[in-house]
């Protein structure tokens, strides 16, 4: 028997940084509102720093060197820390909360499904198990440390991610290296930042993976590891333009970027 479609998969092209939040926000709402459940993979038009919700930002980042070295910044609606989005893509998973299944099983499960895309892909990760407990988000990179269940190869995490989790669905989102441009972050703060070796794509492979590669690897896992059935779908069918606007404009707000 043929498993129902249970999930949507969006691939979108290199878009800024307000609209790439601006659609997971979207399709968080769409989650929670409609049911749908959507696994997306995409990747950023300029480098761009996003920060974590709960994220200090003042006194922390220089815009001034930012803005001279190409790099915008937006604040993301789920917490964690840092991340340079350059030379990477980004995936989101989109899905109502469910009475049964905790935040953890979650992030498991979403983990188990990430791996196995990638083991079709000849990079063979496993959930990181941290022996200490994870500081609270701080000005550090996202990639300085793996936190339980994240994506690591060798000890270093491969894949970041982060969730948010409200009373009817969750937004789970993270970042995958092509190649380990997170040194970057230290040279536009204005504050010491560690700077841990990442795994990349590149180094594992030889070479770069694209969104389309990727997703259609995400698309193939589904079965195998939740057995269930995806189907592609377009932004516009997802994310009308008159709901994506104003939160387009929110995080273009500086406000948002800037308020603590």
């Amino acid at each position: 028997m043929i498993p129902p479609v249970s999930w949507h998969l969006l691939v979108t092209p290199p878009l800024p940084g307000a609209v790439n939040m601006a659609i997971d926000e979207a399709l968080l709402a769409q989650a929670r509102d409609a049911r749908q459940r959507t696994i997306r993979v995409y990747t950023w038009a300029r480098p761009t720093i996003s920060l974590g919700r709960h994220q200090t930002a003042q006194g922390i980042w220089d815009l001034a060197r930012c803005e001279a070295r190409g790099v915008d910044v937006v604040r993301r609606l789920t917490g964690g820390r840092a991340i340079l989005h350059h030379r990477e893509l980004t995936y989101a998973v989109t899905a109502p909360v469910r009475d049964d299944v905790g935040l953890r099983d979650d992030y498991r499960a979403i983990a188990a499904l990430l791996a196995r895309s990638l083991d079709r892909l000849g990079i063979g990760a496993a959930p990181a198990v941290p022996h200490t407990r994870m500081p609270i988000p701080a000005a550090a990179p996202c990639f300085e440390l793996p936190a339980r269940d994240e994506l690591v190869v060798e000890g270093r995490k491969l894949v970041a991610s982060a969730q948010l989790r409200e009373e009817h669905a969750f937004l789970q989102h993270g970042s995958l290296l092509n190649h380990d441009d997170q040194g970057w972050l230290g040279e536009l703060a204005t504050i010491p930042m560690p700077t841990t070796p990442a795994a990349t794509v590149h180094a594992l492979l030889g070479r770069d993976l694209s969104a389309d590669e990727w997703s259609e690897a995400i698309a193939a896992a589904v079965p195998e590891v939740w057995h269930e059935r995806v189907v592609p779908v377009h932004v516009d069918a997802c994310v009308p333009p008159d709901i994506l606007a104003p939160l387009v404009a929110r995080y273009r707000d500086p406000q948002w970027t800037w308020r603590r």
